[in-house]
């Protein structure tokens, strides 16, 4: 375990070497990669970049008459040069049989078997989004000797698209064959097409496009329509030449719903034409062309192959994914359901505690006894007069002491100078937090211990409130209520945000769940016996007030939330140092959950801690914000690539009824709730933060790393605010 020290402040150096850039790379790395495994499975599902828009036009003022009029195969592969288009014809007696927007695995298939058992060759004009999803088909497809063309890897109507898309769709559909069957291909048919005297001025540039990218364009002589199912024998009929001994380019469909009826009629296309004297073969065959699969090697191959491991990758983890996604929305809604819960079930048991009369009783007597209250302090010299002048201004019964644990700024002779009445100053060599308020404890007068930190301000009431449960004699210790104070600066409001909806809710619901994991260091009281039968507090952790909290349990005491003992403490005053508050906070709650781990098997108390705190802890503080960031991922991809208009309703809803549980919170807390103009914000940035955060943690824990106490830069402009009301003894 690694043990808090704050023997020197670092150097610019080592504080470079503290926060490595590790911490942000890792963290962003695995998000933008979770990211682009989302869009690489949506290019597989045809959910990126797809949609059903037709261009529809009857102007042919563009296309040459020779193409109009021309064979099925067009080469417009020399139209960037002034050379005009060539259309080829298939042969008399002569059949190509092509099947578009495969492979399917269930009918592509069966489709090659009918192929087989006839011995015929086809062409397969595939999509990269199917390819990519099957490459085992698109091997057997090459293997069995029948020829692979593009068909785009979306199915886009390429018509509307620009020609940087076009040229995307193509050369993405050629990585993906690159990866599964080793091959490119020089054969191109467009989305939506039928024969060439169909092409208009929208549809002949793509035409156009794809021969200056190398390819030939295949078109059809008859179209069997068998995508809209019209039965076996419309589809049969279809297939059959205009006239005897006519060459013949059919369209099929091997994939995209239904394909029995194309499957069944197969066969009797085949026997029918053969009957008549037609040959089969390839579109390449057919017009005495070179293979249009031509086989890849080096860079082409291998970037093919990450690609279709890559996307099949993705297709893999989205089910754990999503059964992450929703198991984070779970614990999300399901703490604020919780907190909501048990938070209004606390807010009633408190105010019948506070009213005898309506026949509950209250904790008991008055507590009325001098009180010890520790000031753990190293370099504080800007918030330490402050701090002191609260305490003295209370109204309870105190002496206060500070240990300065080796400042190496005027704190001490701040304190010295002050001379307050009831205040004692006790100087030691820095040892950590834990050491000095062992010190502190070692050298208290009574029986009741209050613990701050050296840049909190107390209201008056606060220690009265914060000790009046130890009324009951089972109470160990009292978690008080850390207010912001710096809440007019944007991270002061995130934070305040998150003291009133987290912290304190959380303290609600664990308290009527007798399982409080942590008294904060803000403000926390503590029963001497109690903290001497669990050894004071140990600088195991660099938490060492879950620690000491945790360990409370253990011992069989009783842990307890006093709403109105508040104190105002000092938000970080950037990014970076809420950075490291955050860092150490988690890094400090994982090194006590696993110290107490065992608690899971004890038996009473610590065993009601163990089954029930500690798994609140997990699920709440340590998995939530580690899978948080998915709600945000999947955000982003739904805007992007799938339905803008639904994502930010969904966003905005989730953010609405956040918006009214804060509402609840700053009621329930007597806080304005203008701060929450900045919930969004803060949700999105908190989860990023709290993500980065833990990862780092856990690597730390996971390499065995020593993390070292870090201080906080303070400029001392907290205080009670203007306008609070010091609360009332029985208010």
């Amino acid at each position: 375990m690694a043990r808090s020290s704050r023997r020197r402040r670092p150097t610019s150096r080592n504080r470079r070497l503290q926060v490595p850039p590790l911490r942000f790379f890792l963290p962003v790395t695995l998000l933008v990669t979770l990211l682009v495994l989302l869009v690489l499975r949506g290019m597989a599902i045809n959910q990126v970049f797809h949609d059903t828009a037709i261009a529809v036009s009857v102007d042919k003022t563009t296309v040459p008459m020779s193409v109009l009029t021309g064979g099925p195969v067009v080469d417009a592969r020399g139209t960037a040069k002034q050379t005009k288009p060539v259309n080829y014809n298939i042969p008399a007696h002569t059949v190509v049989l092509s099947f578009d927007d495969g492979p399917d695995p269930v009918w592509t298939p069966k489709i090659l078997a009918v192929l087989k058992t006839y011995g015929i060759k086809a062409d397969f004009f595939i999509t990269g989004s199917m390819a990519s999803r099957h490459p085992a088909l698109i091997r057997l497809i090459r293997d069995e000797g029948h020829e692979i063309g593009v068909h785009t890897f979306t199915h886009a109507d390429l018509a509307l698209k620009s020609s940087t898309r076009m040229s995307w769709e193509l050369a993405q559909t050629q990585l993906a064959l690159a990866g599964v069957a080793g091959i490119h291909s020089s054969l191109f048919r467009p989305p939506y097409s039928s024969t060439v005297d169909a092409l208009d001025d929208w549809s002949w540039p793509v035409t156009k496009h794809a021969g200056a990218d190398g390819y030939l364009t295949a078109f059809i002589s008859s179209d069997t329509d068998d995508w809209m199912r019209p039965g076996v024998a419309a589809i049969v009929k279809a297939a059959q030449p205009v006239r005897a001994g006519q060459g013949e380019m059919i369209l099929l469909h091997d994939a995209g719903g239904d394909r029995s009826q194309t499957v069944a009629a197969l066969p009797q296309i085949i026997e029918g034409l053969q009957k008549q004297g037609y040959r089969f073969t390839t579109i390449t065959g057919a017009i005495g062309a070179p293979s249009a699969d031509v086989p890849v090697h080096g860079y082409q191959l291998w970037a093919g192959k990450v690609f279709i491991k890559s996307t099949g990758l993705s297709v893999a983890v989205l089910p754990p994914l999503v059964a992450l996604l929703a198991f984070a929305g779970f614990l999300v809604f399901g703490r604020l359901g919780l907190m909501l819960v048990l938070a209004v079930v606390h807010v009633r048991r408190t105010r019948r505690v506070a009213r005898p009369s309506a026949g509950w009783s209250s904790w008991g007597a008055p507590v009325t006894e001098p009180v010890t209250v520790l000031v753990p302090a190293y370099n504080e010299q800007e918030c330490i007069e402050s701090t002191l002048r609260s305490l003295t201004a209370g109204d309870h019964p105190i002496e206060v002491i500070v240990i300065d644990d080796g400042s190496t700024d005027d704190t001490a002779a701040i304190v010295r100078a002050l001379a307050l009445p009831g205040v004692r100053l006790i100087s030691q060599p820095n040892s950590g937090k834990s050491t000095a308020l062992n010190t502190g404890i070692a050298n208290a007068s009574y029986d009741l211990i209050v613990m701050m930190d050296g840049d909190t301000v107390f209201e008056p009431s606060t220690v009265r409130e914060l000790v009046q449960p130890f009324a009951d004699p089972r109470v160990g210790a009292v978690a008080g209520n850390a207010k912001v104070g710096n809440r007019d600066t944007l991270i002061g409001a995130w934070q305040h945000i998150e003291y009133v909806m987290g912290f304190n809710l959380d303290r609600r619901m664990y308290d009527v769940l007798s399982c409080m994991p942590t008294i904060p260091g803000a403000v926390g009281a503590f029963r001497r016996e109690a903290l001497e039968q669990v050894g004071g507090l140990s600088d195991d952790t660099l938490a060492e007030d879950t620690d000491v909290t945790m360990a409370l349990h253990r011992a069989a005491w009783k842990v307890v939330y006093a709403e109105k003992a508040r104190a105002w403490t000092e938000a970080p005053g950037s990014i970076g140092q809420l950075w490291s508050q955050r860092y150490r906070w988690s890094y400090g709650t994982m090194q006590a959950m696993w110290k107490h781990r065992h608690a899971v098997l004890e038996r009473g108390p610590a065993g009601r801690f163990g089954r029930v705190g500690l798994p609140l802890v997990v699920l709440f503080m340590v998995v939530t914000p580690m899978l948080a960031p998915l709600i945000d991922v999947f955000t982003l991809y739904g805007l992007l690539f799938v339905d803008a208009g639904g994502t930010i309703a969904a966003w905005l809803g989730v953010m609405a009824i956040q918006g009214c549980f804060a509402w609840f919170a700053f009621r329930l807390d007597r806080e304005k709730a203008w701060h929450l103009i900045t919930l969004p914000v803060q949700q999105v940035v908190y989860r990023q933060l709290m993500y980065m955060v833990l990862l780092q943690s856990w690597i730390t824990a996971l390499t065995g790393g020593r993390l070292r106490w870090q201080k906080l830069r303070r400029t001392g402009e907290v205080g009670v605010p203007v306008g609070t009301e010091p609360t009332v003894a029985g208010s």
